[in-house]
């Protein structure tokens, strides 16, 4: 049995540090806190990819080299090369319809208009798959939501962002060591 763990983002210097991107960097903080070795970029799947064996289960982490809108490429090619089950495949991702801060772990569920996840449904042809959800919604939109997503986080809500991180990362640990269900009760 393997689990497949997607950090949606954009790939690229210019998009890190984005509410768009709070998926990747919690997959790259999991990577970070179980050791995971060094991510690797594999072309034929469309991930940077890094896997280890935890509890006895192939974790496999994955951060797409597409664009958040084309997530769905790297999901589908990923779902065929390591023939998980639908069920096993779990989405990080930022999410506009929950506050700033608080994580939602959610499974058949559409995309709520998220370009990315609408990608991994349309690809996958199923929803019958885990979303950890992280709320990026402000207080008050005030820039339209496409400009708000890519928009650089400012250092004020630095230390926050490292608490959501933080807390989705130990939310996923939760998850692997226990189960995703006994998470989304906690949640």
């Amino acid at each position: 049995m393997s689990k497949l763990i997607i950090g949606l983002g954009n790939p690229g210097k210019k998009y890190e540090n984005t509410p768009h991107n709070l998926g990747r960097e919690v997959v790259e903080s999991l990577a970070e806190k179980l050791n995971f070795p060094k991510f690797q970029e594999k072309k034929k799947i469309f991930s940077a990819i890094s896997s280890k064996i935890i509890q006895e289960e192939q974790v496999i982490l994955a951060q797409p080299l597409c664009f958040m809108n084309e997530s769905g490429k790297s999901a589908n090619a990923l779902f065929k090369f390591f023939k998980v089950k639908e069920e096993d495949i779990w989405v990080v991702h930022d999410d506009l319809d929950i506050d700033w801060g608080k994580i939602k772990i959610s499974k058949n569920r559409g995309a709520a208009g998220h370009h990315g996840v609408e990608s991994v449904i349309q690809s996958l042809g199923t929803k019958n798959f885990w979303r950890f959800r992280i709320g990026i919604r402000p207080e008050k939109l005030l820039l339209p939501p496409e400009i708000y997503v890519l928009k650089k986080i400012n250092k004020s809500k630095q230390k926050e962002k490292q608490e959501i991180i933080e807390k989705s990362t130990e939310a996923i640990i939760f998850s692997l060591s226990h189960s995703i269900q006994k998470a989304n009760s906690r949640s």
